[in-house]
């Protein structure tokens, strides 16, 4: 839309001013949405390093968890904001956000984070989703020798569980007296979050497909894949509860029955291909998946007042 004003006035020529409306508006809302998609995915991540101080019975340090899930939200930010061919068919909402703000904003949250753990000693905990990440996207070239972990089956879910697992338990774990603890740890949220990006695998299949990614889901079909995600579930919780009856991690009652309920609730729930899904369903998954932290958190929380 454009507006044309002639102006006369006596004794000077008649200028003709043209405004135009027709600048083209940047869009705000795919950069918002960038940056907010990965805040509750972070939220999550700081507080199961909180857990994990509460399993191996150590005090929690809350700038470790802080930390933390700063570089959870910028490793997660940062990976979203490089497109990919899945990507854009998963997440239409992040198409037109900001590169470069987002990369701003990741760098930011990921100094602050890996400054906190380097003053702690843990460096090399602060680098080591991004080193993993690289490994996985990009590879590695020794000689004749080229280590790429992407392209294999499940590579992504091993990727993500061993990754985040180690970040977790090594955070909370290098005040244990012992690694014995913190292993058991690292296998525990390995295997749960190997099982927690699988399920968001199934939701993603159409552009795992079209991307040529060979997932658990994609691969094994949907049922082999879920019979798979429930026994490495019930695999973890045994883990866990035997640990705990050796005395070897704390006895968190809380933490371990709520974990291996929900687990069983959400992997019957959502490892199910999804079309189109409705705001019901998300919201529903966001609780349960990646608010699942937060619930154990705030249970305990409550309990610890009513038994004080």
């Amino acid at each position: 839309m454009s507006s044309n004003c002639t102006i006369s006035l006596p004794g000077f020529p008649v200028k003709k001013y043209e405004q135009n409306y027709n600048q083209p508006r940047i869009d705000p809302t795919p950069t918002i949405n960038l940056l907010k998609s990965s805040i509750l995915v972070s939220f999550s991540g700081a507080l199961r390093i909180h857990i994990a101080f509460l399993l191996l019975h150590i005090q929690s340090v809350f700038l470790n968890c802080l930390a933390g899930g700063l570089i959870i939200y910028a490793v997660y930010t940062l990976d979203r904001a490089l497109d990919s061919e899945e990507d854009l068919a998963n997440r239409p909402e992040l198409k037109g956000a900001s590169k470069k703000t987002a990369l701003i904003i990741s760098l930011i949250c990921f100094l602050i984070g890996a400054a906190i753990l380097t003053v702690n000693g843990l460096i090399l905990f602060a680098f080591l989703p991004l080193i993993t990440g690289y490994l996985y996207s990009k590879g590695a070239k020794i000689g004749k020798f080229n280590l790429k972990l992407k392209g294999g089956l499940g590579m992504k879910n091993i990727v993500v569980g061993t990754t985040w697992g180690a970040f977790i338990a090594g955070i909370a774990g290098i005040y244990a007296a012992n690694m014995i603890a913190p292993f058991i740890v690292f296998v525990y949220f390995g295997l749960k979050l190997f099982v927690n990006s699988a399920i968001y695998d199934f939701k993603d299949i159409k552009g795992d497909t079209l991307a040529g990614i060979k997932t658990l889901p994609v691969v094994l079909g949907q049922k082999k894949a879920k019979i798979m995600l429930f026994s490495l579930h019930i695999l973890s919780h045994i883990i866990l509860l035997m640990s705990i009856i050796a005395g070897t991690l704390a006895f968190e009652p809380i933490i371990l029955a709520y974990s291996f309920i929900i687990g069983l609730l959400y992997i019957k729930s959502f490892a199910e291909p999804v079309e189109v899904e409705t705001k019901n369903r998300l919201a529903r998954r966001l609780f349960l998946i990646d608010g699942e932290s937060t619930t154990i958190v705030g249970l305990r929380t409550i309990a610890s007042g009513l038994i004080a």
